[in-house]
């Protein structure tokens, strides 16, 4: 018992069931990762580093680019250095990466014991820890696979390193403190910057006030510190191939500090000193009120914090701790990600802030729970004082003891309140994630390729995060987006072939759910390839108008009406070299359009309730002229009640569609 009473005990108790907190709500909330896909950058990242790679060579250019990765020459690599990736690789190699979050959930905790307790006291230490444990911006972010926290553990242990030797001029941990900003800078340079600049100062002060006293410890953090932004500058060099050019720089060249236009991922902004004064106002509000511990009540602890210090009076080392609390939201202002988290500003649960806080304010969380705690012992030592003016002697004692508790258990279920919405908020995205990935649960997907759709674009893991390739793209199941699909399948010309294609708006981040399908894709060659498409007609259709077209700029398109009291519709699509001719029984005439050398072949049918109600099929066949012949896939098909979805939402999904809408295709050697 004598040892719990004892702040470094409580401190590490505190840092390790924060540790396994951070694990199980990683398992729990976050099992296939969050709606800022950034997290499968770094996981790609980490399972590189354990492969020792620091390029991607794909088997096919194109298919296989990795959101947020840069191409050059020498293969893909990430817009991210490789910190972060490196700490979540130690995870894996000690048995899953979300053991790293745990461990770094550890670290950062016990990083912030040891900086408060520099500053101020064992006592207020321990407070500020479980401050930090109880903050949901904390618990949300070392939860995820996001460098946010990580950097904050390396400038937590920064900060204690050089408190520790400006207290007790040790030289080993000024070295330590070197090290530890060093990799700060190499992990999120401007972060780092920012956090470490209120120390840069006070170590100028103390050369100034102590001079050779101070010289070789300062000198010794200093050295360690430049090895590290040496470190990154000559990975710049390996990477861009300029030192001065970081590889966010590279991946998009507008996307920096300042003002001006900013651009990234055709994204683009005009960021002028107004928006950004308006978005970090509202950053910093929301940062006040919802993501810090307790809310208000967080903020007002530590703005009494503040008031307390400055009663009893600042020295260096407490104006030095405050001073992040300056740096960071300045320094914020030049950078227009603070805008991008916001979405749109009329809105303040709109964009990625409503679901993992301002996390470029992450390192705000310092100042704001090491003053938080001066302003809670404050307040129990001044209700500790004024009991026995209140009551009388006898009874001050249990009076002050159960304040103390109703104090404490309101603290705790207004710090719980303000945890749960955004633990809630995200494993509500979880939610629409598991039926999303429900056709992958269980599945022997052994020596496959799956085709995913392009979603946003041409990337992989955006969104699919949970769908990521080995580095060397030879893992059990292969990834590709769906593009050059010949190509990919050359690659792999053994392999079994899937299509993954979704109904719905991918939009789970609004708590909308897909319904997903993994259809089994063949691939036929010959002169010529036949695919028999069938589909029944409703029997409140007035008539069937079919159309078939090569995607070319020229298209050549002609329509043909089917029998109004056909039930089936069934159609034979002959591709050769030359030409895709459609025929078949409820079709009055063949059609026929050039085949792409290397495309698609559509065959719509629009199927005409009247009364400006339509429902049209879709089968999309991809094709690729061949020395031979001709090759083609199994066609991509959908049912489309909106045109908004048609061409990428409106899958064709077995069981989900209303009037027992059915349609098949097949295709072989003709």
């Amino acid at each position: 018992m004598n040892r719990l009473r004892r702040p470094r005990t409580q401190a590490a108790l505190v840092a390790l069931l924060g540790g396994l907190a951070v694990y199980a709500i990683a398992h729990l909330v976050f099992p296939y990762h969050t709606s800022n896909h950034d997290e499968a950058v770094y996981l790609q990242q980490a399972a590189m580093l354990l492969d020792g790679h620091l390029f991607l060579r794909p088997p096919v250019d194109g298919p296989f680019r990795p959101w947020f990765f840069v191409e050059s020459e020498r293969g893909l690599y990430s817009k991210y250095t490789p910190p972060t990736a490196a700490m979540f690789a130690v995870g894996k190699l000690l048995g899953g990466y979300r053991i790293a979050l745990g461990i770094v959930a550890t670290a950062t905790l016990v990083g912030t014991y040891h900086t408060v307790r520099e500053v101020f006291d064992a006592r207020t230490g321990v407070l500020a820890t479980v401050l930090m444990l109880a903050s949901p911006l904390f618990v949300v972010e070392a939860s995820v696979f996001l460098s946010y926290v990580p950097a904050m553990c390396w400038n937590l242990a920064f900060a204690a390193s050089y408190l520790h030797a400006d207290r007790t001029g040790s030289r080993r941990t000024a070295a330590l403190a070197g090290i530890a900003v060093g990799i700060a800078f190499f992990t999120r340079p401007y972060t780092a910057v920012l956090f470490a600049t209120p120390f840069i100062l006070h170590a100028l002060w103390s050369l100034r006030e102590r001079g050779r006293g101070a010289l070789d410890r300062v000198g010794l953090t200093a050295a360690f510190g430049l090895v590290g932004v040496a470190v990154t500058l000559g990975y710049n060099a390996v990477m861009t191939g300029h030192a001065l050019v970081f590889p966010y720089q590279a991946f998009a060249p507008l996307d920096g500090l300042g003002f001006g236009y900013r651009e990234i991922a055709g994204y683009s902004r005009t960021f002028t000193p107004a928006l950004s004064l308006r978005a970090n106002a509202e950053v910093l509000a929301l940062f006040a009120t919802e993501w810090v511990v307790a809310g208000p009540l967080g903020t007002l602890a530590a703005l009494g914090g503040l008031w307390t210090v400055r009663k009893r009076g600042f020295d260096d080392r407490k104006l030095a701790l405050a001073g992040v609390g300056l740096t960071v939201p300045l320094g914020n202002l030049l950078f227009w990600g603070n805008l991008n988290v916001l979405g749109e500003l009329s809105d303040p649960s709109d964009g990625l802030v409503s679901f993992f806080g301002p996390y470029y304010h992450t390192d705000l969380l310092v100042p704001t729970v090491a003053f938080g705690a001066v302003g809670v012992l404050a307040a129990v030592e001044w209700a500790r004082e004024s009991a026995p003016r209140l009551v009388s002697a006898e009874r001050s004692g249990p009076a002050l003891t159960a304040l103390l508790l109703v104090g404490a258990a309101l603290a705790a279920s207004v710090a719980g309140a303000a945890v749960a919405p955004p633990v809630g908020e995200n494993y509500d995205v979880t939610r629409q994630y598991e039926q999303a990935y429900e056709p992958f649960d269980g599945r022997d997907l052994d020596d496959t390729v799956v085709f995913l759709p392009r979603t946003y674009g041409d990337w992989l893991n955006h969104p699919f995060q949970a769908l990521r390739n080995d580095p060397g793209f030879d893992g059990e199941t292969v990834y590709a987006m769906q593009r050059d699909q010949f190509a990919v399948v050359d690659s792999y010309p053994d392999r079994t072939y899937y299509r993954y294609v979704y109904r719905g708006g991918w939009a789970p981040f609004l708590d909308q759910s897909v319904e997903p399908r993994l259809q089994r894709v063949r691939v036929a060659s010959g002169e010529t390839v036949r695919t028999d498409l069938t589909a029944t007609v409703p029997a409140a259709a007035e008539s069937v108008t079919v159309q078939i077209h090569n995607g070319t700029a020229n298209t050549s398109a002609n329509e043909y009406t089917t029998a109004r009291d056909a039930s089936l519709l069934s159609l034979r699509l002959e591709t050769d070299a030359n030409r895709s001719r459609l025929s078949g029984d409820t079709v009055e005439t063949p059609v026929a359009v050039p085949t792409p050398e290397r495309g698609t072949v559509t065959v719509v049918a629009f199927v005409d309730y009247g009364a400006d109600r339509a429902v049209k099929y879709r089968w999309a066949v991809p094709v690729n002229e061949t020395g031979s012949g001709v090759r083609a896939m199994t066609p991509r098909m959908e049912v489309c009640w909106s045109e908004r979805y048609c061409g990428g939402q409106a899958a064709y999904v077995p069981g989900a569609h209303r009037d027992g809408i059915r349609l098949d295709a097949t295709v072989r050697q003709g």
